[in-house]
């Protein structure tokens, strides 16, 4: 008797365990490859006015509706293509038996990556459970 409710205690003990930690690449699937391809296609526009946005802020106007306007239409046509080549090979594990992106990542110290998903315009919303912003004791 002793030994049955040992070896019951021992079985749920070990099975409560067993599945602490998901494996490292478990949130790239093929289900978040297939999201993030329809999203370069269908926002990879966005990437125009950011770029024009962001070499605006770093350069100026004239800039901005010069170079800016240039790398925005080339990163939305490589946002484009990598969406449809996402799309077209979702259920396939395709960069080094993975389902991470294709491109090159936006790390802080290179200008010309990309973000998994392409950037988001509009409003920003000024509650603060969000984002925390300086006020203006103005």
């Amino acid at each position: 008797m002793k030994f049955a409710a040992l070896l019951l205690i021992l079985t749920f003990t070990a099975t409560a365990f067993a599945d602490i930690q998901a494996p490292p690449a478990s949130d790239y699937g093929p289900t978040r490859k297939l999201g993030r391809g329809i999203g370069n296609i269908a926002f990879g526009v966005t990437e125009i006015i950011d770029s024009m946005t962001a070499v605006n802020y770093a350069e100026g106007n004239s800039a901005a509706f010069s170079y800016g306007l240039v790398r925005g239409v080339g990163r939305f046509f490589a946002r484009l293509g990598y969406g449809v080549y996402e799309v077209a090979l979702f259920p396939f594990p395709t960069k080094r038996g993975t389902y991470y992106p294709p491109y090159r990542s936006d790390i802080p110290w290179i200008n010309s990556g990309y973000q998994e998903f392409p950037p988001e315009l509009g409003f920003d919303t000024r509650y603060n459970y969000c984002r925390t912003y300086q006020r203006d004791p103005n």
